[in-house]
């Protein structure tokens, strides 16, 4: 049964990945319902997060397929209960309407929207919450005049999660593995090679 997963994959900072992690999606003909990427909490790793609908099945096998890739470090997959996450909106509402109508201005505390920009001609508002709380907004700013609207991709804190910040400590802290052994006849070339 199809639902809707949060992967969140930690990468080191590499131009084309983003490409490559979306050919994955693509291949399997999966459509993905929002991506945000951002630096995390450690310098030089950064996160995906991507929202997709489909069986855990198909979920399980996208993770270890994008693991494969050399700069992706962990992928990890969480439902809607496993994780907090929000989306943040903005809106273009004509400033006369809000001037002129209390209620418009009564719906936004509703809503707790925040002023960006006020000019003359429009007013940009901005909220943060679930898609159903954003599009209930949108909904109703549309007979007031809405002028454009945005919805940025989902952000994303897994609940069970320790952050990557530890991870990365304790493998810092850990012995370095053995040393890499170059070609051990590179410095006997000529009693090798002689003829």
């Amino acid at each position: 049964m199809k639902k809707e997963f949060t992967i969140t994959v930690y990468t080191e900072n590499q131009v084309g990945l983003i490409t490559r992690i979306a050919i994955i999606f693509s291949r399997r003909k999966i459509n993905i319902e929002s991506i945000n990427a951002g630096p995390t909490e450690v310098e030089s790793i950064h996160r995906f997060t991507i929202v997709i609908t489909e069986t855990e099945e198909v979920v399980q096998k996208l993770a270890k397929q994008i693991e494969k890739q050399v700069e992706v470090l962990k992928v990890m997959y969480n439902t809607d209960d496993e994780i907090v996450w929000q989306e943040m909106a903005m809106y273009k509402v004509p400033t006369k309407v809000i001037a002129e109508q209390v209620k418009v201005e009564r719906l936004l505390r509703q809503y707790g929207a925040n002023t960006v920009v006020i000019r003359n001609d429009y007013t940009v508002f901005e909220t943060c919450g679930h898609r159903e709380e954003i599009d209930a907004l949108a909904e109703a700013l549309q007979p007031w005049g809405l002028i454009e609207f945005v919805r940025s991709a989902r952000i994303a804190i897994i609940k069970a999660s320790e952050g990557l910040h530890n991870a990365v400590l304790e493998f810092e802290a850990s012995k370095p593995g053995e040393p890499v052994v170059e070609n051990e006849f590179l410095d006997k070339r000529d009693g090798v090679f002689s003829m």
